[in-house]
């Protein structure tokens, strides 16, 4: 039965804490010490959450009861009221529930623990530079296309166009959240399509160039992979030495990699992107599979695959594997850890001939179909997983200098129209 004035203002406290329900999640909570506390009771996630709405009588039924509908307002639009409230919290108390500085800060906690923690750190400071100040207290909704082309033209003209690049794809997805959560009709940023110069492609140094002949490609990658495996360093950074070039993905994705995320018996490694916040699918080879089993006997107490030597609660730093190559004299000029992509991708389709949105996918690029349609996580996983295991075994010939015994996938020669 819900609550009325009277008995909220009359009811006494007791020697133990009483709950006098409201409806609908609510209740008021009268301490023995006299203080009378509105919480709202909810679920999210599957969890129970209780929500701390104020105190009586500064915060009155009928103000508790406007915020109870507001957080099931929120609810309804899979927000969580919990988390929604520190956002605004950490904006400011002068910024608007709905305003965009809130949102993505809302955004950020949602997403933060399906990345890494630099990148989560990087993403912060860009909107706190570049948007906060000037949009961050503005209704989401009310922001428009020339608003935020404003602060992109500011970015690129200090000389960062590829950081004005990046603020806008965040900036995107800050609003496409809004759209999904019932706080924005739409997502401006799609109207910006070209509105930035197009930025350099940065390439990042890999032992193999387009220059090189395949038989020079093959004897320089083999030649790393032993020194690599030669590595006389800690046991960390050589498995992970190891094992970067077999799934050859981001090298923050590999230092952040964790146990929860890998399933040994089905061979393969499940986490988010987040450049693209999609989830990936790493098949595991058999060489990889000896690599992890070792390092879960090291590493298991840990949630990182790779912790850090000083502490466990953290990933190894983001210079271990760079640094890890510098001590070998391995040239930064010919190697970084995005090398592995490069190497992967020109030998895979060029020397093993597997088809290249093959490839793409195991790189977690975006591919799309036919009609526009941008494939799940798991399009082609038998082909994918064939093509991680020959990736392996080719690995392992090369590093072997047994190059005789690769034989390359024939490609299927093009039919001919009829004329």
């Amino acid at each position: 039965m819900p609550l009325t004035e009277v008995a909220v203002r009359n009811t006494k406290p007791e020697a133990k804490p009483v709950k006098l329900s409201d409806g609908q999640g609510m209740y008021l909570l009268i301490q023995p010490t006299g203080s009378k506390l509105w919480r709202l009771k909810y679920r999210f996630g599957g969890r129970e959450k209780v929500l701390a709405i104020g105190q009586y009588p500064q915060i009155t039924l009928k103000e508790a009861r406007a915020a109870r509908d507001d957080a099931r307002k929120l609810l309804a639009n899979d927000v969580d009221p919990g988390e929604h409230r520190k956002a605004v919290k950490q904006a400011g108390h002068d910024r608007a529930g709905n305003s965009f500085e809130v949102i993505a800060r809302e955004w950020l906690t949602k997403y933060a623990p399906t990345w890494s923690p630099s990148h989560v750190e990087t993403m912060s400071k860009r909107l706190e530079r570049d948007i906060f100040p000037w949009l961050g207290s503005k209704p989401i909704a009310d922001i428009k296309a020339p608003d935020l082309l404003i602060q992109l033209r500011r970015i690129e003209g200090r000389g960062a166009l590829e950081t004005a690049h990046r603020v806008l794809g965040t900036c995107g997805q800050i609003f496409r959240y809004a759209v999904a959560t019932g706080r924005a009709e739409r997502d401006p940023s799609g109207d910006l399509r070209g509105a930035l110069p197009p930025a350099k492609e940065k390439h990042h140094a890999a032992v193999i160039d387009g220059s090189l002949e395949p038989k020079e490609r093959e004897r320089r990658v083999g030649e790393l992979l032993r020194t690599l495996h030669d590595y006389q360093g800690g046991f960390i950074v050589a498995s992970a030495l190891r094992l970067a070039p077999l799934v050859f993905v981001r090298p923050g994705e590999l230092r952040t990699m964790r146990w929860q995320d890998v399933d040994l018996d089905k061979a393969e490694w499940v986490y988010r992107v987040g450049k693209t916040d999609t989830d990936h699918v790493v098949p595991l080879s058999n060489q990889a599979i000896t690599i992890l089993k070792d390092m879960h006997a090291l590493s298991s107490a840990s949630e990182y695959v790779f912790p850090s030597a000083r502490t466990r609660t953290r990933p190894m730093s983001d210079n271990a594997i760079l640094g890890a190559m510098r001590r070998m004299n391995i040239p930064k000029d010919e190697m970084t850890g995005h090398g592995f992509r490069a190497i992967a991708r020109t030998l895979l389709d060029e020397v093993l001939g597997f088809r290249v949105d093959l490839i793409e996918h195991q790189l977690a690029h975006a591919v799309k179909d036919a009609n526009g349609r941008a494939y799940n996580r798991t399009a082609h996983l038998p082909e994918r997983r064939k093509m991680m295991q020959s990736w392996a075994d080719y690995l392992d010939n090369l590093k072997s200098d047994t190059r005789e015994k690769v034989t390359p996938i024939k490609r299927k020669p093009k039919t001919e129209k009829a004329a």
